[in-house]
């Protein structure tokens, strides 16, 4: 069976998703049910530390790469003995950042005829936050996920259900701990050395919150070995670990007991599988670094992550088929904005002003007419951003649309579409902005263009009531007239355009004026308006 097949009451189609990791491959397989759940049939895990060393050498060793391909072919046997009928493949850190991670593939290719997806760290953070979507209840809140990995730390920051930012970092439980040590070597002052240097890690890579934060939610083999920890310290063990809470307290009294042990006691500690034991210290440091940089108090354990989100996405393709009908964008995208509580009303005019001052430009300027497209996307998602803060709304609204991950859109107009939105006010676009300096020269022509657009549409909503009915482009190049047609003198519409002409005339080197068509205008045309 391949990726087009459907669900029917009668058919329950086994799938597998395979995790190679840093530290370990995990093999899940499990049995498609209605509403995109799913029972599992198999797990199983095999510690192969195929990071090993990855960063000092930058290669990924022999001895893991032999014991990988082991792990694999182990794997195959159980996915073909339940009869799998949908696997996939991913790899995720060492193996994308290993000069030799390619040449890996075709190993597991040319021997065991498996296919390898290596997906980014967005990709990685997108199905561990996929995985929390489905199962927690995020409405009103806003959360940090850390998906703690072998080589590196993925960390989302949502509101509700929305990423807000995804932040990729280089703190893996195995590189850190190679970097290090663990165990003793932790005891004393090489512990707050390590603790020093991921505070600066997460303070390069990461920005503070706007909005106080409710919650860590942790993914991971660390998170999973501290919820085991714990529970085992309370008594709980026979409990199953999802949903386990643990205070920062806890956590650094946990860690400060942890540090001081031999790795002989260390795999005897109740909860802790010995496997873990050299690099459980340095992975529970980052948890606590991060709700320190974070200032959060409570984490809560989700022990499914990457492996979850991919599975979940595999049944939704199931179940939903493969499209053939083109995506309804706009209906998309108002749904997209509707759960950020943007104004609708207002935004679906600033889209229709757009429009109508963008076909009017086509006339004088040869302009992209695709463009048009993404134009219409950002006015209707410009403000999506009040879902985080009023204040510099604009810069939220542009981490929010990246994330969204809509259908219909390749990356690069979703980079476009963001970037529009974030200047739709605020400063003017400048090749000092991180986000602007790593587009190429022409998409920032673009972008500058469309959001000066975007800006005059906006001001000619700035009542927010509609007030202007339409909006028509007269002039040459040179000289561009914008007249307005509403009912009444649309007085602080008129003053919101004027104010925002500037960006416009940089963007298309034209003076600009701005009427009301019910004004009376001199025969000479003389009389200018700005």
């Amino acid at each position: 069976m391949d990726q087009q097949t459907y669900l029917t009451p009668d058919i329950a189609p086994r799938l597998a998703a395979i995790d190679i990791g840093s530290n370990s491959i995990r093999l899940v397989v499990a049995e498609a049910q209605s509403g995109g759940r799913y029972r599992v049939l198999d797990e199983e895990r095999e510690s192969t530390r195929l990071g090993r060393s990855l960063a000092t050498t930058g290669t990924l060793n022999e001895t893991s790469i032999t014991a990988s391909l082991d792990a694999l072919r182990r794997f195959q046997s159980i996915v073909e003995g339940l009869g799998v009928e949908n696997l996939r493949a991913i790899a995720t850190c060492a193996v994308r950042e290993a000069t030799n991670g390619a040449e890996f593939c075709a190993r597991v290719k040319q021997q065991l005829g498996l296919d390898i997806e290596v997906i980014s760290a967005k990709k990685e953070a997108h199905l561990a936050f996929h995985s929390v979507r489905r199962r927690f209840d995020l409405k009103g809140k806003n959360t940090v996920l850390a998906d703690i990995g072998g080589g590196s730390t993925e960390i989302v920051l949502a509101s509700g259900e929305l990423i807000e930012a995804i932040y990729a970092t280089t703190l893996g439980a195995v590189r850190i701990g190679e970097k290090f040590g663990g165990g003793q070597a932790l005891a004393g002052e090489d512990f707050f050395r390590m603790q020093r240097w991921i505070d600066r890690q997460l303070k390069k890579t990461t920005e503070k919150p706007v909005a106080p934060l409710h919650l860590l939610i942790g993914s991971g083999g660390t998170f999973t070995a501290l919820a085991n920890m714990v529970m085992a310290s309370r008594g709980q063990s026979r409990l199953p670990v999802a949903g386990c809470q643990v205070t920062r307290a806890e956590l650094r009294h946990l860690i400060d007991r942890l540090r001081k042990m031999s790795l002989k006691q260390l795999r005897d500690v109740p909860g802790l599988n010995p496997d873990r034991a050299d690099i459980i210290v340095p992975g529970l440091t980052t948890i606590d670094r991060i709700m320190r940089r974070f200032r959060v108090n409570l984490a809560q354990v989700h022990p499914y992550g990457v492996r979850d989100g991919l599975l979940l996405s595999m049944i939704e393709r199931l179940q939903g088929g493969i499209q053939t009908e083109s995506v309804d964008e706009v209906a998309q995208i108002e749904r997209f904005a509707a759960a950020c509580n943007v104004d609708l009303a207002h935004s679906r005019h600033v889209a229709m002003l757009s429009s109508q001052i963008y076909d009017g430009l086509c006339k004088l300027y040869e302009l992209n007419p695709g463009d048009a497209r993404l134009l219409d996307a950002a006015a209707r998602m410009q403000d999506v951003g009040y879902l985080i803060n009023y204040d510099k709304h604009h810069k939220h609204s542009y981490h929010l649309i990246l994330h969204s991950q809509l259908e219909g859109f390749r990356p690069e107009e979703l980079e476009i579409i963001a970037n529009v939105a974030r200047y739709h006010r605020g400063a003017e676009p400048k090749k000092k902005h991180e986000n602007f300096q790593r587009l190429s020269e022409n998409n920032r022509k673009r972008i500058l263009a469309l959001a000066a657009i975007l800006r005059l549409a906006g001001g000619l909503d700035r009542s927010h009531n509609q007030t202007v009915r339409s909006v028509a482009v007269h002039g040459k190049k040179e000289q561009i007239e914008l007249v307005i047609s509403a009912e009444q003198y649309p007085e602080v519409n008129l003053w919101a355009t004027r104010q925002r002409a500037g960006m416009f005339e940089k963007a298309f080197d034209a003076e600009v004026t701005v009427r009301w068509d019910g004004e009376t205008v001199p025969a000479s045309g003389s009389r200018k308006t700005r």
